[in-house]
């Protein structure tokens, strides 16, 4: 397999799981605009991640790769939580579980 296609699925398999990490952090009371930026937010770290899990910090200097992998993860987070978890309801019950309850809210 080529490296590329090697980076692409790397990206994609850690993209897949991402969006249930992110419901952990992510509130139902956040408005769909600063969710959305969360998701971006750590898709990208998340490709970071996983460019240095998989090649060290060395990976870094081969950019085709580096993006390859970066965009994988943005590209099938996003796709997996519209297609899979959000029609699921999976994510948005993880959301309402490990939202904190405030005083003021009943339990």
């Amino acid at each position: 397999m080529s490296a590329t296609l090697e980076a692409l699925a790397t990206g994609s398999q850690v993209g897949a799981a991402l969006p249930l990490l992110t419901a952990v952090v992510q509130r139902p009371a956040w408005s769909a605009k600063y969710k959305k930026v969360v998701a971006v937010v750590a898709a990208l770290v998340a490709g970071v991640a996983t460019v240095a899990a998989d090649g060290g910090w060395d990976q870094f200097q081969h950019g085709k790769l580096t993006m390859a992998t970066i965009l994988g993860v943005l590209t099938v987070s996003q796709a997996s939580y519209d297609l899979v978890w959000k029609p699921s309801k999976l994510a948005p019950v993880i959301e309402a579980l490990t939202a904190r309850k405030t005083p003021q809210q009943p339990e």
